[in-house]
């Protein structure tokens, strides 16, 4: 068995060995993430405790959080973050295989970006990764640099995904606030219906039919029917 020394060494390419680095990476991502009122979090899963610290400590030297995890149902067992996250995943495990956890997540509907690292890596197993939706397969040693620019390049895609499920979920909870009546005037207006036609439909009066579809914009915060359409259109399934 490799000792915990050579197997961290066999993970990482210092940046001084490896000069062939790119210069996308910028700490600085981490802190504008924050800015927006998101605190990133990397998880990782790898049986090995050593690959374990060696790559958290990495992370935590740019002020990115993580949390580790030997067991992979450990990790499902926890309750899903509400933050921008991504997954360190090693291919190989002692209880299963990265492989394995993937498609469980994917049952679940568990989309945070997964990143592989293994040290046995193949084109056909790269290949199912990225098919079932994989943000990247790294195959070790690869330089810390590399590693981190994928990270963050993770971090932005699940935040702005998570920035539209909020977004998504506050207009939801505005149409839920609509009256049963409002409801229906929405769906006149999205008919193209003006008040006169909506309040025939509806039986009622003209003034009343307005001050029903001016709620209903106010509410939904839409300044035009186009408006409103776009934001129903939305919370279809």
């Amino acid at each position: 068995m490799n000792s915990p020394a050579h197997t961290v060494k066999s993970v990482f390419q210092t940046l001084e060995e490896n000069h062939c680095m790119t210069e996308s990476f910028c700490p600085e991502t981490i802190g504008s993430l924050r800015a927006q009122g998101f605190e990133p979090v990397v998880y990782i899963v790898d049986d090995e405790a050593s690959i374990c610290q060696a790559l958290s400590r990495l992370l935590r030297s740019y002020d990115i959080r993580c949390e580790t995890f030997s067991d992979p149902q450990h990790f499902l067992d926890q309750p899903c973050s509400l933050q921008p996250c991504c997954l360190l995943l090693d291919v190989n495990l002692a209880q299963g295989d990265g492989f394995s956890l993937q498609d469980e997540m994917n049952q679940r509907g568990l989309m945070l970006p997964i990143i592989f690292i293994t040290g046995f890596g193949t084109i056909p197993m790269s290949v199912r990764a990225m098919k079932a939706g994989a943000h990247e397969f790294l195959t070790k040693p690869f330089n810390e640099e590399e590693l981190l620019q994928v990270v963050v390049q993770a971090l932005q895609l699940d935040a702005g995904r998570l920035a539209y499920r909020l977004e998504t979920e506050a207009l939801r909870q505005r149409y839920q606030s609509l009256t049963k009546r409002e409801k229906e005037v929405l769906e006149l207006i999205l008919s193209s219906h003006m008040v006169k036609q909506i309040a025939f439909t509806l039986n009622i009066s003209e003034i009343t039919a307005k001050v029903h579809k001016r709620h209903v914009l106010t509410k939904m915060k839409a300044r035009t029917p186009l408006e409103l359409l776009k934001i129903y259109e939305r919370l279809q399934p």
